[in-house]
């Protein structure tokens, strides 16, 4: 089996001025979700038959900072008419399977992306994410979840026609135990089917998940967020192996 890991990231940000080529917690943003890549390697990577890292960015100071980090990549130039901020990353992603494809001259089975603006993953949650898609031969994506604080049955409303807030599914249920199990995607991982990520069926998709722990929930969309998360960070750092090994490896 053959995997593609991919970083996607644009030189623009309107919520984080620059925030893909920014620090965290003293080391580049862009080093944690590398270190992700590398102990991956080095923990599995035995199991599968090839595996690279390709880098899609528009961002020169990006690039620069991958290389030097000293670690194997392609690089994909981003395509202008991708680097909106209506542009779905699914494109992005489909755009660099199929040049990576070109380059290397070989067919990857999975492709898994890892955002950049997510840095507090393990290795595990990786390996989880990936498990999860390769366990179900029907399945077409998986990506990273957490449990949802919220429930869009009980405690999340929206503006309804009539101009009131009711919640955002209506139902008879009367305790929360009575409600389906919702989950807050955290957009940390994502792994895909080739044959789907190629595809134009992105509604009748069938996805699987992998359950991460909620302290990393937050991505950085804000210069608060990027404040609270290295607060959370220096934390798990500290007191949690699984992350602690990533941070570690970042230079």
């Amino acid at each position: 089996m053959n995997l593609l890991f991919t970083i996607c990231a644009r030189a623009g940000s309107k919520g984080v001025k620059g925030k893909n080529t920014r620090e965290f917690c003293g080391k580049p943003l862009l080093s944690y979700t590398v270190a992700a890549f590398d102990v991956f390697i080095r923990q599995y990577g035995g199991l599968y038959d090839y595996i690279c890292l390709a880098i899609n960015t528009d961002s020169e100071t990006l690039l620069a900072q991958m290389n030097e980090l000293k670690i194997p990549f392609i690089e994909v130039k981003r395509e202008e008419n991708l680097a909106g901020d209506v542009v779905s990353k699914k494109d992005v992603i489909k755009d660099t399977l199929k040049k990576c494809e070109e380059k290397e001259k070989i067919i990857f089975d999975v492709v898994i992306d890892l955002d950049l603006t997510s840095p507090l993953r393990r290795v595990d949650d990786v390996k989880g994410t990936l498990d999860k898609l390769l366990a179900d031969e029907k399945a077409d994506i998986s990506f990273s979840v957490t449990n949802a604080r919220r429930s869009p049955y009980f405690n999340m409303v929206e503006k309804k026609e009539d101009g009131y807030y009711r919640t955002v599914a209506q139902t008879n249920y009367t305790t929360r135990q009575q409600a389906p199990a919702c989950y807050d995607m955290n957009a940390s991982i994502y792994a895909y089917n080739r044959k789907y990520l190629l595809g134009d069926n992105v509604f009748e998709r069938k996805a699987v998940i992998w359950n991460m722990p909620d302290t990393g929930v937050l991505d950085i969309d804000s210069e608060e967020d990027l404040e609270l998360m290295e607060v959370v960070g220096k934390f798990l750092f500290e007191k949690k192996a699984g992350y602690r090994e990533l941070y570690e490896w970042t230079r």
